[in-house]
């Protein structure tokens, strides 16, 4: 089994306690070497300036590559490539493009008066505007809002189009979802070693499913009577190491040879899971400013 390059998710603070665990959570993870780390955008732009500031704080103090998460929602476009051009200034230079979900309340998203309509959009102005390494989000299972999964392939197709390098799938637990994916974008036409799986470790069983039907992933039937009974046996993460170093392993023994881990801002799993795929500290994190 080939050595993956990895890439972690976090999202940005809210208070002081969260920081603390956010950092604790950098410096677990950092040592294993990732390519570069991300982090989120909260629902209808509600973390706007904590993401602005945890991005240039975790690109000044940790040493890592960061990737700023940026979406169309509640900005106007010069408010939102104003952003881009902030995280620019303080030396990020790679974004993960997304439409964004919708404010809270509301049932679908809507654009903006004077805002982006679209991911596409986005993307376009951000090669407009400045040498920007631009990531994307990919749906192995259909997105809620899309009318099947070919709509899905074709929306990524045209993203790439627009100018992004890289797509960064929603999270699954089926790893059959994600080759007919991979198989759908390759007779699209769409470079599929672009194409970089999400993971889900499952720090928490009854959070995972509700983030699950959030995002519109199906939870395998299996998965559920296991951690029933794992509950029961209190093994849940016994059972949840193994699940997700599986899925990875099933993953790389296909070919894929990057890995997305959405850390949830916890590191334990995460950190064990990489260690089972043989991923072992590579580097050493730098000392705080």
């Amino acid at each position: 089994m080939t050595r993956p390059a990895i890439s972690f998710e976090f999202f940005p603070p809210q208070n002081l306690e969260a920081s603390f665990r956010l950092w604790d959570t950098v410096q677990v993870l950092a040592p294993l070497g990732p390519r570069f780390v991300s982090v989120t955008y909260g629902a209808g732009g509600t973390t706007r300036d904590l993401t602005r500031d945890a991005v240039a704080t975790l690109h000044k103090s940790s040493g890592l590559p960061v990737a700023a998460h940026l979406t169309c929602v509640n900005a106007t476009r010069e408010e939102t490539l104003g952003i881009a051009r902030d995280f620019a200034a303080a030396g990020v230079s790679d974004i993960v493009a997304l439409r964004g979900d919708p404010p809270k309340g509301a049932d679908r998203f809507e654009q903006h008066p004077g805002g982006f309509a679209d991911s596409c959009e986005l993307i376009a102005a951000l090669k407009e505007t400045g040498d920007f390494t631009i990531r994307v989000g990919a749906y192995p299972d259909k997105h809620p809002e899309a009318a099947d999964n070919a709509a899905d392939v074709a929306w990524l197709k045209r993203k790439f189009e627009a100018g992004a390098s890289e797509a960064l799938t929603q999270f699954f637990f089926d790893v059959d979802s994600f080759h007919r994916f991979r198989d759908d974008c390759a007779a699209a036409g769409i470079d599929t070693t672009k194409i970089v799986p999400g993971i889900l470790p499952i720090e928490n069983w009854k959070g995972a499913v509700r983030f699950a039907k959030r995002c519109g992933t199906p939870v395998p039937n299996w998965v559920v009577d296991a951690f029933e009974t794992a509950e029961r046996d209190n093994r849940e993460d016994l059972l949840a190491t193994a699940i997700c170093t599986e899925l990875c392993s099933n993953l790389l023994d296909a070919g894929v040879d990057k890995l997305h881990f959405y850390t949830m801002n916890r590191p334990e799993l995460t950190r064990d899971v990489c260690h089972a795929l043989g991923v072992t500290p590579a580097v050493r994190l730098e000392n705080v400013a």
